[in-house]
C-alpha cells in the first residue's frame, strides 16, 4: 500500500483522498504501481487548481457575466465534489465558496452601477426633453434647429431605459421636435407669403417710379417720389433674388428724374442769380432818388425804374425780401414826400406837419438807439438793416423840417 498526506492506495488498487469528512474513494488503479496511481490523481488535482486560478483571474480582471461565472463555478465544484483527484479538496471548495461570494458581490456592484447608469441616463434624457420642449417655443429658427439636431445625436448615445420610461420620454422629445418643425414651417411659409406680397407691391412702385422718371412737374413729382420711398420701406423685403433687381430699377428711375430736375434747377438758379444782380442795380439807382428834392421828377424816375424792375424775372427766394425791401423803402420815401408836399400846400396841415415832424424825430431817435443796441450785441446784420431804414426816416424828417420851415415862412 502507498500513501501521501492527501491520499493513499490500498492493496486492492483502490485510491482514497482524505477530506474533512473522512476518506473518500477517488477511483481504482490497476495498470501500474500505487505511486503512479497517486501521481495520476495528484495531476488531476493540479489541473483543478489551475482551472480555479484561471476562473478567479477572469472574475477579477474581465467583465465575465455573473451567470457565466456561476456556471463555471458549478462545473468545477462538481469535479471537486466527485473526488476524482488527490489533494486538498477542502481548500478548493473554500476557494470556490469565496469565488461565489466575489461573483455575488460583483453582481451587486454591477446591478448598482447599472441602476446608477440608468438613473443618470434617465436624468440626462429628461434634461434633453426639457430643453427640447423649451426650444420648441423658440423663434431662433436656425440656432434652435441646429441645437435640436445635436440633442438627437446626444440622445442616441445614451443607454436605453426600461421600455415604458424610454418610450414616454422619446414621445415628449419627438413631439417637441415636431412642434418646432411645424412652427418653423408655418413661419417661413408666412414669410414667403409676405415676401411675395412685398414683391408685388414693389413691382407696382417700380412701375410708377419709372413712369414718373420723365416728368417735368418738379414739385409734385418729387413729393410723390418721397411717398413712394415711404411705401417701399413699409412694404418689407421681397425674396432675395428679386429685391436687388427691383431696388436697382426703383433707384434708377428716381436718379433719372432728379438728375433732370437738378439740371433744370441749376440753369434756373443761374438765371435767378443774374436777375438778382439786375434788381440790385435798379434798387441802387432808385435809392439815389432819396432824399427827394424834386417830387415830380422823383415820381417819374421811380415809375420808370419800377417798369424795368417788373420786366425782370424771379430772384432766389432767400434774397427776395432784402432786395424788394430796398425798393419799398424808396417807394415809401416818395409817398411820404408827396404827403409832405400836400401838407405844405394845405393851410390846415401845419399842425399835422408839426406832429409828423415830432413823430419822425421820435422814430429817428428810436432807430438810433436800436442800431446802437444791435451793434453792442454784435448783430451787425440787424444794425445794417435798421441803418437803411434810418436813412429813409432821416430823409423824411429832413423833408418834414424843411416843410415846417416853409409853413413858418
Amino acid at each position: 500500500m502507498s500513501s501521501d498526506p492527501w491520499g493513499r492506495v490500498d492493496e486492492t488498487g483502490t485510491v482514497y483522498v482524505r477530506t474533512a469528512d473522512g476518506e473518500k474513494v477517488v477511483g481504482s488503479w490497476q495498470a501500474g504501481s500505487p505511486e503512479e496511481a497517486l501521481a495520476y490523481f495528484e495531476r488531476k488535482y493540479e489541473g483543478l487548481v489551475v482551472e480555479i486560478g484561471l476562473l478567479e483571474r477572469r472574475v477579477r480582471t474581465t467583465d465575465l457575466s455573473a451567470k457565466d461565472a456561476m456556471t463555471a463555478i458549478d462545473h468545477l465544484r462538481q469535479q471537486v465534489d466527485e473526488h476524482h483527484a488527490v489533494g486538498d479538496l477542502d481548500a478548493l471548495s473554500k476557494r470556490l465558496d469565496k469565488l461565489v461570494e466575489t461573483v455575488e458581490s460583483r453582481r451587486e456592484e454591477r446591478k448598482a452601477q447599472k441602476a446608477k447608469q440608468a438613473d443618470e441616463a434617465r436624468r440626462a434624457k429628461e434634461a434633453l426633453v426639457t430643453e427640447a420642449e423649451e426650444l420648441a417655443q423658440s423663434e431662433q429658427w436656425r440656432a434652435a434647429g441646429e441645437r435640436l439636431r445635436a440633442l438627437v445625436d446626444t440622445w442616441k448615445g445614451l443607454p436605453r431605459l426600461d421600455r415604458k420610461s424610454d418610450d414616454e420620454l422619446w414621445h415628449r422629445f419627438s413631439h417637441a421636435r415636431s412642434a418646432f418643425s411645424k412652427r418653423r414651417k408655418a413661419h417661413f411659409a408666412a414669410l414667403d407669403a409676405q415676401r411675395e406680397e412685398a414683391r408685388r407691391t414693389k413691382e407696382r412702385l417700380v412701375a410708377e417710379a419709372e413712369a414718373l422718371s420723365n416728368s417735368t412737374d418738379w414739385g409734385a413729382t418729387a413729393a410723390r417720389y418721397r411717398e413712394l420711398m415711404a411705401e417701399w420701406k413699409a412694404a418689407g423685403r421681397a425674396q432675395r433674388e428679386h429685391e436687388d433687381e427691383l431696388w436697382n430699377r426703383f433707384r434708377g428711375a428716381q436718379d433719372v428724374f432728379f438728375a433732370a430736375r437738378g439740371s433744370v434747377f441749376a440753369e434756373r438758379d443761374a438765371e435767378q442769380a443774374e436777375n438778382l444782380k439786375m434788381k440790385e442795380e435798379l434798387a441802387a439807382e432808385a435809392e439815389k432818388l432819396v432824399p427827394v428834392t424834386d417830387l415830380k421828377a422823383a415820381r417819374a424816375a421811380f415809375r420808370a425804374i419800377n417798369e424795368r424792375w417788373e420786366a425782370i424775372g424771379h430772384v432766389p427766394r432767400d434774397a427776395r425780401p432784402k432786395v424788394e425791401g430796398r425798393m419799398q423803402a424808396v417807394e415809401r420815401a416818395i409817398q411820404e414826400a408827396e404827403e409832405a408836399e400836400w401838407r405844405r400846400t394845405n393851410p390846415e396841415a401845419r399842425a399835422r406837419a408839426e406832429g409828423l415832424t415830432g413823430q419822425l424825430q421820435d422814430a429817428v431817435d428810436k432807430l438810433r438807439k436800436q442800431i446802437d443796441a444791435a451793434r453792442a450785441a454784435g448783430n451787425d446784420a440787424k444794425a445794417d438793416k435798421l441803418s437803411r431804414e434810418l436813412e429813409g426816416r432821416q430823409a423824411l424828417l429832413d423833408q418834414a423840417l424843411k416843410g415846417l420851415q416853409e409853413f413858418g415862412g
